[in-house]
């Protein structure tokens, strides 16, 4: 067979360099989008006309994608002047999703230099779409790879990361979990949860992977809301169930060096963002400054 490369006909080179088709309604949700992201980047309201001037579009055409923005809160007609800006729900999808981004971006020398210093894999995870999910992992300097990769879901009442969000941090899937799961309602779970919400760290070996261990503590934002939580991992040998004093130190210094750069503060009134204490979570408030305690005892 001939290795030679082959060149392609003037035919083929035209059909190379058409734009792909468009399938039914591409066209359409393109201008939208368009047009939201156009909205989203003045500093004031738009009319009608001067929408569609800039996209060379017909008002009516416009004025049909404005009117299912409106709709779905994604953008706002003034009722005076019927001029259009972005709306409430842009502003909220924004800030909940740069939540989720800020702490991947704020973790990730964090996570570089806690893999250095401990020798083990780092993580950090999130809540995304009501799972605890793997945002982003750094291999561990020893011979053992591990295969999980961003986008990997968790349990969260059989991992590391989930106790420390099932001890600190509330919302629909882990009162659900807290309420109806028969695990998490065992006298050893919740007793675990009361140790985890008191030290401010968890592990949870060979409950993921059989000989596998994490140490894992929460991060906060500028409201002390938990926004993520960050674990080494590795094998029990050198992540011990019990771990020794200066693993903890690391992991729980390297967390609240995370929040302190989200705007979290040592002593952060979080009273507003907890449940109220019930026999399953164990009583008590949960603080940020419960993850100190690890490393002042």
């Amino acid at each position: 067979m001939d290795a030679r490369p082959s060149h392609p006909t003037s035919a083929g080179r035209s059909r190379a360099q058409r734009p792909p088709r468009q399938g039914p309604g591409t066209g359409t949700l393109d201008l939208a989008l368009r047009i939201l992201e156009h909205l989203a980047h003045r500093s004031h309201n738009a009319s009608l006309g001067a929408i569609a001037k800039e996209f060379s579009a017909s008002k009516a055409t416009v004025y049909r994608h404005l009117q299912a923005l409106v709709q779905q809160r994604f953008v706002h007609q003034d009722a005076q002047t019927g001029n259009y800006e972005i709306g409430i729900k842009l502003v909220v999808l924004g800030e909940a999703a740069r939540g989720r981004f800020d702490i991947v971006r704020a973790a990730r020398d964090e996570l570089i230099a806690l893999r250095d210093g401990t020798q083990q894999a780092a993580t950090v995870c999130s809540m995304v779409e009501q799972s605890l999910v793997v945002l982003d992992l750094i291999q561990g300097h020893t011979v053992i790879e591990f295969g999980t990769r961003p986008g990997t879901r968790l349990a969260l009442d059989a991992s590391a990361h989930g106790k420390v969000w099932l001890a600190f941090s509330s919302g629909a899937a882990i009162e659900q979990l807290l309420t109806q799961s028969r695990a998490c309602k065992t006298p050893i779970f919740v007793q675990e949860l009361a140790k985890v919400r008191h030290r401010g760290w968890a592990t949870a070996a060979s409950e993921v992977i059989e000989g596998v261990n994490a140490l894992a503590a929460p991060v906060f934002d500028h409201s002390a809301r938990m926004i993520g939580s960050i674990a080494i991992v590795g094998a029990t040998q050198f992540i011990p169930r019990e771990p020794g004093r200066t693993q903890i130190e690391a992991v729980v210094g390297a967390a609240q060096r995370i929040s302190r750069a989200l705007g979290w503060k040592q002593h952060n009134d979080t009273s507003r963002h907890q449940p109220a204490p019930d026999p399953i979570r164990g009583g008590g408030r949960l603080t940020p400054e419960n993850a100190s305690s690890a490393v002042k005892s």
